[in-house]
């Protein structure tokens, strides 16, 4: 069942199920409101077992431009899809719908939001001319993977506990893709420039990441894609070893922002104010 549209000349909105713990309509709302948009942002539940293309088709009726998409719809939503963007169809996966010209389009901005989260966090730092150590073969990493390859990066390194799922991504960077026993994961930091948790260990409610720093050097960034808590355990042990880190928060961010461009032809504005916003949110959570 889709929710009541929100009263605004133009809507957008986030699919999942459930979905009232998204944040999403934080962020976007913020930007609605900060070039003053007669828009709203609201909560779009989507039941697994309702027809998926139907439910979107309402939602077009309803006057949505679009929709992000989140679990357990980014599969179903590439299989709905009129067109996708080259990066949606190299996942196989969407996590951002439009309504354009009779048509459902969808793309994926997962990979491009985590490149500018680091391209703001460490500017200027050199992490696209070495390796990359990427933990975990979820969909977070398969974007990641086609993101990275796509940035120029010489090498990808790839470990998982289940290295059967590691290599089922190997088609996704070819040759760049190298997978590693999960035994070996802190041997494989060396001579990385970027180290990225894209699982959900350390989040709330889940088991610390165990990942070893010894053989990182000293001018690696380290990076979390898990934003609640905003500093994971993984997180401060870098820290602790004086080695520049990202967390997760910055992809969250940045992925809405192309999001909202692909909309509205705007690229809004990632300020202090939305930031305090957002962690005011997770830190009362």
């Amino acid at each position: 069942m889709v929710a009541p549209a929100a009263q605004a000349a133009i809507k957008a909105g986030v699919i999942g199920w459930p979905i009232a713990h998204s944040r999403s309509p934080l962020i976007h709302n913020h930007w609605m409101q900060q070039y003053e948009m007669d828009a709203a942002y609201s909560l779009c539940p989507i039941d697994p077992a309702d027809d998926f293309r139907a439910a979107l088709q309402r939602l077009a009726d309803a006057g949505y431009v679009g929709a992000n998409v989140t679990l357990p719809h980014k599969e179903n939503a590439f299989q709905a899809m009129d067109e996708l963007t080259p990066a949606a169809a190299a996942l196989g996966a969407v996590n951002t719908i439009s309504f354009k010209d009779g048509k459902i389009c969808g793309a994926n901005t997962d990979g491009g939001g985590f490149i500018a989260s680091l391209d703001e966090g460490a500017p200027g730092h050199a992490w696209r001319d070495k390796p990359v150590l990427l933990i975990g073969a979820g969909g977070a990493a398969r974007a990641l993977i086609v993101a990275l390859a796509a940035a120029g990066v010489p090498e990808i390194r790839l470990t998982n506990r289940t290295r059967a799922r590691a290599e089922a991504l190997q088609e996704l960077a070819g040759g760049a893709l190298h997978i590693g026993d999960w035994e070996r994961r802190g041997a494989l930091a060396a001579g990385c420039g970027l180290l990225v948790n894209t699982t959900g260990l350390g989040m709330d409610k889940n088991p610390p990441l165990d990942m070893p720093l010894d053989a990182m050097g000293a001018d690696g960034l380290v990076c979390d894609i898990v934003y609640t808590p905003l500093e994971t355990d993984f997180m401060r042990a870098a820290k602790q070893r004086r080695l520049k880190t990202i967390g997760g928060l910055g992809m969250l961010l940045h992925q809405a922002a192309l999001s909202f461009d692909i909309w509205f032809a705007i690229k809004p504005q990632i300020d202090e104010a939305l930031r305090a916003k957002l962690t005011a949110d997770i830190q009362g959570a």
